[in-house]
């Protein structure tokens, strides 16, 4: 059995490395601490961990405001909550301002699936991916999310990180390289691609290995930048394979899909579908559940792009 692994422990690791080599780092958190995977942080840094409580839009302000005073802020809590409301402050305190500010949205998507639709965060990329100014990263395991720390670190200005507490297996190899920008196309093909990010990309590789058995070589992309977006490797996939499938654990409404269907309609117009959560709230069950009913599994996957490649046949 393939091992599966949580990504805020390679942020945790990757955030405390980032705090020894730099005294700038500091994080700030909404009574988050054991959640977000900073216990060690804060016992190890006491004086640069800021516990604002749950007030979010506080958490923020005061992220932005340690930006200006020159650190570099890890402002970190659950993504339904930092997203929906704190997002005025995103707007304007952060993006607006371009605070050197990095947030962390975590236990994105449906991980919280048991705690329902308020806690479900399938709407944060559609409204963060209308703001200005804004680096949106959704790695898609522990090596994309250690990289993508120190990308975020790195460079000057707002990040939002989308990190989700849903196991995920290792999907890239030893010597991958994120860059800021740069999608990975994890699988060649020339029948049709799968796009997808977070914890979506194990899955569209497994749709792919099924697809493989039915005579279909599926293209597998990882955009784990949704802002900037990769248009060339987009425009490669329309051209090349004439179709595509994009999976993602958000709403079907101006997320990855809606990003990737922008570039496709405007420069190289071919069949796509758009895998995710239709425009509704999604119901209380455990993560795995919800994706099963919402058809985000291989095997739902490799049916939507089955059907996808009759479509471009017939067409």
């Amino acid at each position: 059995m393939v091992e599966r692994f949580d990504c805020r422990v390679a942020f945790a690791r990757t955030l405390e490395s980032l705090a020894q080599e730099d005294a700038r780092i500091v994080a700030v958190v909404s009574d988050s601490v054991g959640s977000t995977g900073l216990s060690k942080f804060s016992k190890l840094f006491p004086q640069r961990l800021v516990n604002v409580g749950i007030a979010e839009q506080n958490m923020v302000g005061i992220g932005a405001g340690l930006a200006n005073g020159g650190k570099i802020p890890f402002v970190c809590a659950a993504s339904c909550f930092l997203t929906a409301r704190a997002l005025e402050q995103i707007k304007v305190d952060v993006a607006y301002s371009r605070a050197n500010v990095k947030l962390c949205g975590m236990a994105s998507g449906l991980a919280y699936g048991q705690l329902g639709p308020t806690h479900h965060s399938i709407e944060d990329l559609a409204w963060l991916r209308a703001i200005a100014n804004l680096t949106i990263i959704v790695p898609a395991d522990p090596t994309e999310t250690a990289q993508a720390v120190r990308a975020a670190s790195a460079m000057e200005g707002p990040v939002y990180l989308r990190l989700s507490r849903t196991p995920v297996p290792e999907v890239h190899s030893a010597g991958y390289r994120f860059q800021i920008g740069a999608a990975s196309v994890l699988r060649p093909g020339d029948d049709i691609t799968l796009i997808a990010n977070g914890t979506m990309v194990c899955r569209a590789l497994e749709a792919a290995a099924l697809l493989a058995k039915e005579g279909i070589l599926a293209r597998v992309v990882n955009m784990a930048t949704l802002h900037p977006l990769d248009r060339a490797v987009i425009q490669d996939a329309a051209e090349s394979t004439g179709a595509i499938v994009t999976i993602e654990e958000h709403s079907t409404r101006g997320g990855l899909g809606g990003a990737v269907a922008e570039v496709v309609a405007t420069s190289c117009p071919v069949p796509m579908r758009i895998l995710g959560i239709p425009g509704t709230f999604a119901p209380t069950g455990s993560a795995e559940w919800l994706f099963e009913h919402f058809g985000l599994t291989p095997k739902g996957i490799c049916d939507a792009a089955l059907e996808l490649v009759e479509t471009k046949v017939r067409s």
